[in-house]
C-alpha cells in the first residue's frame, strides 16, 4: 500500500492539472508498483480537493472502460470507476467549452440511471439495480484525461477519477422496466453524419450488470449509491475525439436523444 503522503501528493497533482488544464506524465511510469487500491485513494484525495476548495458536491458515480471497443482503443482491459460532481453536469443541447476547460476530450454515448433508492454493495444484483432505478436517460459522457496523450493503464485512469470530464443528460427519461436494456440500439452522429452505433449489451452484456458491478466495487470501499444520484453505465460504442466546432448527437431507439456542441 502506498503511503498517505505520496497518495496526497499525487492527488494534489491531479487536482492542479485539472484546474490548470495540463497533462501529467503517467503515474504508472513514475510509480510502477502502484495498485488499483492506491489509485482509488489518490482519486479520493483528488475529489476531496474539489469538494473542499471549490465547493463541488457529489451527484453520482460512473463506470467506464466497460465495452470491448473502448478497452481496445485505450489498452485498458478492466472497468474503471469514479465520481460525478455538480459542475460536470450539462443540460441537453448545451454548448460545452473546450479551451480552458478540457484537455483532450472524447465523446461517449451511454445510458444513465437515475436512482430512487440507495444501493449499498457488496451483494447488489441486477434485480436490485432495476428495483432502485427511477429512470434511464440517454447520455453523452465527455471523457478527458489529465494523463498525457491518453497513455493510461487502469491505475492511471482510476486515480484520475476514471478520466471523467463532463456529461450531458437528455430531456427524455423512461422507466427501465419498459425496456429490454441489452437490446437498446444507439446511433451516434458527429456534425450531422453517422459516426458509430452500439447496443446495450456492449456494456458487460447488460447495463444493469455494469451498474451492479460498480455498486459492489464501491461498496467494498464503503461508498454507497444514494437515492437521486445519476449513475453512468459505460460507453456503448468507441470513443469519438471532439474539438471546438463539433456537434454531437445520439439517438437510442425507444428512449430518445441527446446532443451537445463544443465551443
Amino acid at each position: 500500500m502506498m503511503d498517505q503522503e505520496k497518495i496526497n501528493a499525487l492527488g494534489d497533482e491531479l487536482y492542479a492539472a485539472l484546474r490548470g488544464k495540463y497533462a501529467l506524465i503517467p503515474l504508472t511510469d513514475r510509480e510502477p508498483d502502484i495498485q488499483v487500491a492506491d489509485a482509488y485513494h489518490i482519486s479520493l484525495r483528488f475529489l476531496q480537493r474539489r469538494l473542499d476548495k471549490d465547493g463541488e458536491t457529489i451527484v453520482g458515480k460512473k463506470i467506464g472502460v466497460t465495452s470491448q471497443p473502448v478497452q481496445e482503443m485505450l489498452g485498458v482491459f478492466q472497468p474503471d470507476f469514479g465520481f460525478l460532481t455538480n459542475t460536470m453536469a450539462y443540460r441537453n443541447g448545451s454548448e460545452i467549452p473546450i479551451a480552458g476547460h478540457l484537455i483532450a476530450p472524447m465523446a461517449e454515448g451511454e445510458i444513465a440511471f437515475r436512482l430512487k433508492k440507495d444501493l449499498v454493495g457488496p451483494g447488489v444484483t441486477e434485480a436490485d439495480v432495476l428495483d432502485a432505478t427511477e429512470t434511464i436517460i440517454p447520455c453523452f459522457e465527455i471523457v478527458d484525461s489529465r494523463i498525457a496523450d491518453w497513455k493510461i493503464k487502469i491505475q492511471d485512469t482510476v486515480a484520475d477519477n476514471a478520466s471523467c470530464g463532463v456529461y450531458v443528460l437528455s430531456d427524455n427519461e423512461v422507466d427501465p422496466r419498459d425496456c429490454d436494456l441489452p437490446s437498446l440500439h444507439m446511433k451516434i452522429y458527429k456534425n450531422g453524419k453517422f459516426e458509430s452505433e452500439g447496443l446495450g449489451s456492449a456494456v458487460q452484456g447488460n447495463p444493469l450488470t455494469a451498474v451492479a458491478w460498480l455498486a459492489n466495487t464501491l461498496g467494498e470501499y464503503g461508498i454507497p449509491f444514494k437515492a437521486g444520484e445519476v449513475i453512468l453505465s459505460g460507453s456503448l460504442a468507441p470513443l469519438i475525439p471532439v474539438v471546438a466546432g463539433d456537434e454531437m448527437s445520439l439517438e437510442i431507439e425507444g428512449i430518445g436523444g441527446c446532443s451537445c456542441r463544443f465551443v
